[in-house]
């Protein structure tokens, strides 16, 4: 198993910056693709960004596309997503997600939060007009 724990969140005002963390602990990190969701109320979970088990490939949704960068630090074992020129229509609860490397890296799969098999607890991201 793996476990995640995600930190950063907070309330910031529009136009500010926040970066998330996301910690992973148990089976090797490396032996998985890593996805941020993000889930507001009232709405479904929806994806933001997923990033390769190497960190060489990375997608985006278009709602934060050029404003929210993914990375990795596998010696840290950590997946980070920097946001920046935050909007309040990014106010959300925002997950980590683990997929397992042996499935195919592509758009479509990782953009799928019911293909991921490990989620953190998540962490409130506010931002305010």
């Amino acid at each position: 198993q793996v476990q995640l724990v995600e930190s950063g969140g907070g309330l910031v005002q529009a136009g500010g910056s926040l970066r998330l963390s996301c910690a992973a602990s148990g089976r090797t990190f490396t032996s998985y693709h890593m996805g941020w969701f993000r889930q507001a109320p009232g709405k479904e979970r929806e994806f933001v960004a997923t990033i390769s088990w190497g960190g060489g490939r990375t997608y985006y949704a278009d709602s934060v596309k050029g404003r929210f960068t993914i990375s990795r630090d596998n010696a840290k074992n950590t997946v980070y997503l920097e946001m920046n020129s935050l909007k309040p229509d990014d106010t959300a609860v925002y997950y980590c997600a683990a997929r397992a490397r042996g499935e195919p890296f592509s758009f479509g799969a990782n953009s799928d939060y019911a293909l991921y098999d490990y989620w953190g607890q998540g962490t409130q991201v506010t931002v305010s007009s």
